[in-house]
C-alpha cells in the first residue's frame, strides 16, 4: 500500500498554510466585496435586506469522533450546521468564516481533507468563504463557523412567530442521524476488540450517511419562496424534535400537540432501532442532528404544501395552558418530554 504523504504544518508555516486554505476560494455573491487576503472581509448590503449572522463550534470528542468520521466529510457537516441556521430564519447563506484549532496530530494533508469537504459545501449551497484563523489547539481539533446570511425584511421567520391554531410541520424525516451515530459506536467498539474486523456499513449507508454528511434543507427554503408562503416559526433540529417544539412553544408563548402515528420515520431507522431494542419515536423525537426544519404554518396555506413529497404535518399549535402533548397511535394523549442534546 503507498504510504500517504504527511507534510507537517510547521515546515510551510502559518502562512503558507494559509495560502493553501485560500488557493480554494471561490467568490460566488457580489456583496463579497473582499475575501480571505486582509485583516476583514468586506462585505456589502442590499436595499431591503436583513443581514442574518450565526456561529457554531464543532469540538473533537465532543461533537465528532476522528476514528469514524472522514476529515472530508467534518469540514462538508461543519457548514451545514451553520448554513441550517440561515436556513431555519428563512434566509440565503452568503458568506461563511472558518476557523480551526489544530492539534500537532494534524498535518498539511489532514487540514487541506477538512477544507476539501468546506469548499465542495460552500459550492453546493452557494457560499463564499471569506476568512478565518488557524490556531495552535492542546484539546484535539476544533472547528469554529461564522456564517452571514441574507433574508427580505418581511420574510425573516423567529421562532416567536407562532399563532394558536398553526400547524406544525417538518421536512424529511427524524431520528436517522441519531441512529447512523449508534451503528457507527457499536462498529467502534467491536474494532477495539478486533482490529482486523471490517466495518458493516453497507446495510445501514442512508443513516450513517446522515450523520457522517447531512444535508441543510435549503431546497424546502426555496420551494416555500417558489409557493409565496412564508411559515409562522421555523428551527432546525439539530437537539432532537421534542426539544425544538419546546423551544417553539417557549418562544410562541404558546403549546403543541402532535400525534404519534404522523412522525416521519425511514424504514431503516425503524429496523436499526428494532436492532437495538429501542423505540423508534425515541430516535424520532430525542435523537439530533437531523437538521431538518420544523416549522409552523397558517391554516389556509395547509394546501399549498398538502401534496408535499417532502413535508409532513405532524400536529397543531394550542394555547400554553393544554401544555405539550401528543396523542399516541391508541389515541391516548400523554406529555411530551424533550430528552435533547445536553450541552453541559
Amino acid at each position: 500500500m503507498e504510504e500517504l504523504k504527511r507534510t507537517e504544518i510547521g515546515s510551510i508555516g502559518e502562512f503558507g498554510l494559509i495560502d493553501k486554505i485560500a488557493a480554494g476560494a471561490m467568490i460566488q455573491h457580489q456583496t463579497t466585496l473582499k475575501g480571505i487576503g486582509d485583516d476583514a472581509a468586506v462585505i456589502g448590503t442590499t436595499a431591503g435586506k436583513v443581514m442574518l449572522v450565526s456561529t457554531d463550534m464543532l469540538l473533537e470528542g465532543i461533537h465528532f469522533d476522528l476514528s469514524y468520521m472522514p476529515l472530508v466529510h467534518l469540514g462538508y457537516k461543519a457548514v451545514t450546521v451553520n448554513v441550517s441556521d440561515i436556513a431555519a430564519m428563512n434566509g440565503i447563506p452568503k458568506q461563511i468564516t472558518v476557523s480551526l484549532g489544530l492539534s500537532n496530530r494534524m498535518s498539511v494533508e489532514a487540514v487541506e481533507a477538512i477544507y476539501e469537504g468546506i469548499y465542495a459545501a460552500a459550492k453546493d449551497y452557494k457560499l463564499d468563504v471569506i476568512g478565518g484563523d488557524t490556531t495552535a489547539s492542546r484539546a484535539g481539533l476544533m472547528i469554529s463557523m461564522t456564517i452571514i446570511g441574507e433574508a427580505s425584511e418581511d420574510q425573516v421567520v423567529y421562532r416567536s412567530g407562532a399563532k394558536n391554531s398553526d400547524i406544525l410541520c417538518v421536512t424529511g424525516d427524524v431520528g436517522s442521524a441519531y441512529m447512523g451515530l449508534q451503528i457507527l459506536e457499536r462498529e467502534k467498539e467491536v474494532f477495539k476488540v478486533d482490529p482486523n474486523m471490517q466495518p458493516q456499513l453497507d446495510k445501514y449507508a442512508a443513516i450513517v450517511g446522515r450523520q457522517l454528511r447531512p444535508m441543510a434543507r435549503m431546497d424546502v427554503i426555496y420551494e416555500l419562496m417558489d409557493l409565496n408562503m412564508v411559515p409562522t416559526a421555523m428551527i432546525d433540529i439539530s437537539d432532537g424534535l421534542a426539544s425544538e417544539i419546546f423551544h417553539l412553544c417557549k418562544q410562541s408563548q404558546l403549546g403543541a400537540c402532535i400525534y404519534e402515528d404522523k412522525l416521519p420515520i425511514s424504514e431503516q431507522t425503524f429496523e436499526t432501532a428494532a436492532e437495538f431494542s429501542m423505540d423508534p419515536n425515541t430516535a424520532a423525537l430525542n435523537g439530533g442532528e437531523d437538521y431538518e426544519l420544523l416549522f409552523t404554518i397558517r391554516q389556509e396555506d395547509f394546501e399549498k404544501i398538502e401534496h408535499h413529497h417532502d413535508i409532513t404535518t405532524i400536529g397543531y399549535m394550542h394555547p400554553p395552558e393544554s401544555g405539550k402533548v401528543m396523542v399516541t397511535t391508541n389515541k391516548t394523549t400523554v406529555a411530551l418530554t424533550a430528552q435533547g442534546w445536553i450541552h453541559f
